[in-house]
């Protein structure tokens, strides 16, 4: 029998990778306090996963101010780079691919996670229905300061230091975090971006920071080695949009005009079946972009490999599944049993649930 496509190799943009199973960014909030830096752990857990076609890492913020949750990751001191380095280099000695997730989060942050105790920043000062995880307890997110033009300026020179140092840190590429109610995806959208200046108003307008955004990282890494995540018809973080289809096609055609190294699309809500609509919708945007296209939203086994073979997907993103199954490539291919992941352990802690699940016995497989 032929071997799916799933398993094949591909080239996204210019990094080759072994096979199209792809590990989707995971916040397991698991930086060492106080410094926000990855260690001996990361590259533990990293290295387990090595044989995915690409690792994407957890969200990782450009600077301080973007920092919206306790013990996630950042990229932007010299302790950071050193701790993702150790990261890079344990993925690559098992011949992986690893690319880093630039972060902001924008609105969805409290004072005690921002310097000096600052008020966190969105493109207008529209408060989110939404909640972050801070001093070990859930609380509600304050009324964001709108960013000034100047301040805008500031952070697209954040995220141009930020691929820089995922450079200096040995990563294969980068992705733009474009999704899931963050900096950017509040920018896109109409129910968050209420400006009446160069950045808002108009669909031309809110994708402005965007684009901005990606001439800074294109011109650290070249576009074959940068991606972009969306996720058009998801409402997580209370992110809302009069016309999606119509904003995001716009988006898509952007994208383009950059020959990106792919899109990595949320497809519908986050960990949610897809509606009929959305699944309509999300055909149309995929078809409209000329890259390489990355599917995202509960697939499994079976859909993954019909996706991939029918040639509406280049690769597919698998989130949950890579918690519990460090292998999970390997146990897809040989259609075995996979570990069930313990939600209690998803956020936060040590080792537990977080590099002890087991490796196949391979007399498990079918």
């Amino acid at each position: 029998m032929a071997q799916a496509k799933l398993f094949s190799p591909f080239k996204l943009g210019d990094i080759e990778i072994g096979n199209r199973v792809i590990m989707a960014p995971l916040t397991r909030n698991r930086a060492r306090r106080g410094d926000d830096a990855p260690y001996e752990i990361h590259a533990t857990y990293y290295g387990q996963r090595a044989t995915a076609g690409a690792i994407i890492t957890e969200a990782t913020q450009i600077s301080p101010q973007g920092k919206g949750y306790d013990d996630t990751p950042g990229i932007y001191s010299q302790t950071q780079i050193d701790g993702w380095k150790k990261v890079t280099d344990a993925v690559h000695g098992k011949g992986g691919k690893i690319i880093l997730q630039l972060w902001h989060v924008g609105r969805i942050s409290h004072p005690d996670l921002q310097p000096d105790g600052a008020d966190p920043v969105a493109p207008s000062a529209i408060a989110a229905n939404a909640q972050t995880f801070v001093n070990g307890g859930f609380v509600d997110t304050p009324t964001p300061r709108a960013l000034s033009a100047e301040d805008i300026a500031n952070v697209v020179e954040d995220y141009r230091t930020a691929a820089e140092n995922a450079q200096a840190a040995g990563f294969d590429g980068v992705e733009v975090h474009a999704a899931n109610g963050y900096l950017i995806d509040q920018f896109l959208r109409d129910g968050a971006n209420m400006r009446g200046d160069a950045y808002g108003g108009s669909v031309e307008n809110r994708v402005r920071f965007l684009k901005e955004v990606l001439d800074a990282v294109t011109g650290v890494w070249g576009a074959g080695r940068v991606g972009v995540r969306l996720s058009p018809f998801n409402g997580f973080n209370d992110i809302s949009d009069s016309d999606p289809e119509a904003t995001f096609a716009h988006v898509v055609d952007v994208l383009n005009g950059y020959g990106l190294a792919y899109l990595h699309m949320v497809e519908g809500q986050l960990a949610t079946p897809q509606s009929d609509d959305e699944r309509t919708s999300v055909a149309k945007l995929r078809a409209r972009f000329e890259g390489a296209y990355l599917a995202n939203n509960s697939y499994d086994r079976e859909t993954a490999i019909n996706t991939v073979d029918a040639g509406d997907a280049d690769a597919v993103a698998f989130g949950r599944p890579y918690i519990a199954n460090p292998d999970l490539k390997e146990r897809l291919e040989l259609s075995a049993p996979l570990n069930e992941p313990d939600p209690a352990t998803f956020y936060g802690g040590t080792e537990k649930g977080y590099t002890d699940y087991p490796f196949l016995d391979r007399s498990q497989a079918a």
